[in-house]
This record gives C-alpha cells, structure tokens and sequence, in this order.
C-alpha cells in the first residue's frame, strides 16, 4: 500500500469533491415545470378518433380494397 498511497489520497479527495459538488447540485434544484394548456413545440397536435370499421373485429379484410 505504501507505494500506491498518493495515488489513493489523490482518489478520496477527488470522489469527495465529485460527491460535494452533486450534492449541491441536487439541492440546488429549481422546480422548472410550467402549467399550460398549449402544445409544445415540434408536435403537431393531438390524436383524432378514427372513423369506425366497416368489419367486425377478426373479419378477413374485403378483396374489393
């Protein structure tokens, strides 16, 4: 151990500081959420009912289409 001694002081300080500095950043969370009743940006709107089937559900599709 008396070799690499350095090497493992410099890595507890290190990961103290790490684990310091994302504690901090964890507390310091601010509550971005905003309420509103408008889409967000990039989509293109909200889903549309689709007209009912012309077959019952496990009907072969009709050859005519």
């Amino acid at each position: 151990m008396n070799e690499h001694r350095t090497a493992v002081i410099l890595f507890g300080i290190a990961l103290a500081v790490v684990i310091a500095l994302a504690s901090v950043t964890t507390l310091d969370r601010r509550d971005t959420r905003i309420a509103s009743s408008a889409a967000p940006a990039g989509t293109t709107g909200l889903a549309k009912p689709h007209q009912p089937l012309d077959r019952a559900q496990g009907q072969a599709m009709p050859a005519h289409r």
